[in-house]
């Protein structure tokens, strides 16, 4: 069945729908691919163990929250069994639904008060943090070394990489533009048309991405209204590798057509195109009332219900792109016996994270690797 191939606790998040109405979904397919459901299932336990251990929260508290998380897989899997397909394909797990089935009042708080971030996080909020306007031009501001021009001065690109060659970024549009255009539906493609390229800036990414190429484009109406689009590298999936059978040609078309089966809604703006030197790509929205979980503040028991949240919403996921929820439900039972085993699962990966990561800086301590801060970098670029 397809699955996210990364669903750990930090890539779930709150995102507008093209009808603007706020839902909390899976929001990262990099990884996305067909492989096993229960892959997901372990990553996204493993991910809860690693956290709680980090905040100190105890192994007793982090079994817990494993079998939170399986529990609510199981049990709305038993739900989605009973489901239609096409009630399967409308479910939408929204911010209103979710203040509906919280127990208690500070969950409660909690999503109202993500209701209240998300709707100020919007391209035009955006423009002002990250633009200036020259004449009658939007330039994006150089914030090195994450975002940069890359020709400009601040530029992180070796002089020999062909995108640097290109000499300015209008070419690598004008080359990957109207493929990315041909793989949107015509209405969007219609939408599109009333927007104009203004400026495009790299942006590095995340821990997971870093090395990729990642771009950030600028791009106003008639009215002058903003719209930031993404241009992220796309390389092969980790998990797809066991199956090469199933393997899409294009890296960045997986990504897109795993995000669309997978979510509940996606952006109406995601697609895939080849950029220079061969790189495939995919496209979407930078932010459009994006909103991520601060793990690190949450108490026992707004992480508990996040738990709860993410198995919800993964089961929704896996019923939706497979079809399989009787099947995967049966499977399951509704015994414990899935909660014991992936409990101990994933103490023991989160035993190997923390051996890995004491091997990594001890590395880093004596020499063995170098290593730099995030100031010690940031300051390569102050005058």
């Amino acid at each position: 069945m397809p699955i996210c191939g990364d669903g750990h606790l930090a890539n779930f998040g709150g995102f507008a729908t093209p009808e603007r109405q706020l839902v909390f979904d899976l929001n990262d397919f990099d990884e996305v691919a067909l492989g096993p459901w229960e892959w997901d299932l372990k990553r996204l336990t493993a991910s809860f163990v690693v956290a709680a251990r980090h905040m100190r929260l105890g192994r007793a508290t982090a079994s817990t929250l494993v079998e939170t998380v399986v529990s609510s897989y199981r049990d709305r899997l038993w739900q989605y069994a009973q489901y239609s397909a096409l009630e399967l394909w409308y479910e939408r797990i929204t911010f209103e639904l979710m203040l509906e089935t919280a127990v208690t009042p500070e969950r409660r708080a909690a999503i109202r008060r993500g209701m209240e971030k998300a709707a100020s996080r919007t391209s035009e909020s955006l423009l002002e943090k990250m633009a200036e306007l020259d004449a009658q031009t939007w330039i994006i501001r150089d914030m090195p070394p994450a975002i940069f021009h890359l020709h400009g001065v601040n530029s992180l690109l070796d002089k020999e990489d062909g995108w640097y060659k290109l000499g300015d970024w209008r070419p690598l549009i004008a080359e990957v533009f109207p493929q990315y255009v041909q793989t949107l539906a015509p209405e969007r493609r219609a939408l599109l048309h009333h927007f104009t390229a203004e400026d495009l800036v790299f942006k590095v990414v995340g821990v997971g991405s870093v090395g990729t190429r990642c771009l950030v484009l600028l791009m106003t109406d008639e009215l002058g209204k903003p719209m930031f689009l993404q241009i992220k590298e796309a390389r092969p999936s980790v998990i797809s590798q066991y199956f090469d059978a199933a393997r899409l040609e294009h890296e960045g078309e997986r990504v897109v057509r795993g995000q669309r089966v997978l979510q509940a809604a996606s952006d109406v703006f995601l697609g895939w195109a080849t950029a220079p030197s061969g790189r495939h790509v995919y496209f979407r929205q930078l932010r459009d009332m994006k909103l991520s979980a601060n793990v690190e503040m949450f108490d026992n028991n707004l992480l508990e219900g996040y738990a709860r949240l993410c198995g919800w919403i993964l089961a929704r996921a896996h019923a939706k792109a497979s079809g399989k929820a009787i099947e995967v439900a049966a499977y399951i039972g509704h015994s414990d016996r899935l909660i014991e085993s992936l409990t101990k699962y994933a103490q023991g990966y989160a035993d190997q994270v923390e051996s890995d990561y004491e091997a990594f800086s001890t590395a880093c301590r004596n020499g063995r690797l170098e290593a730099r801060t995030d100031e010690d970098f940031a300051a390569d670029y102050r005058v």
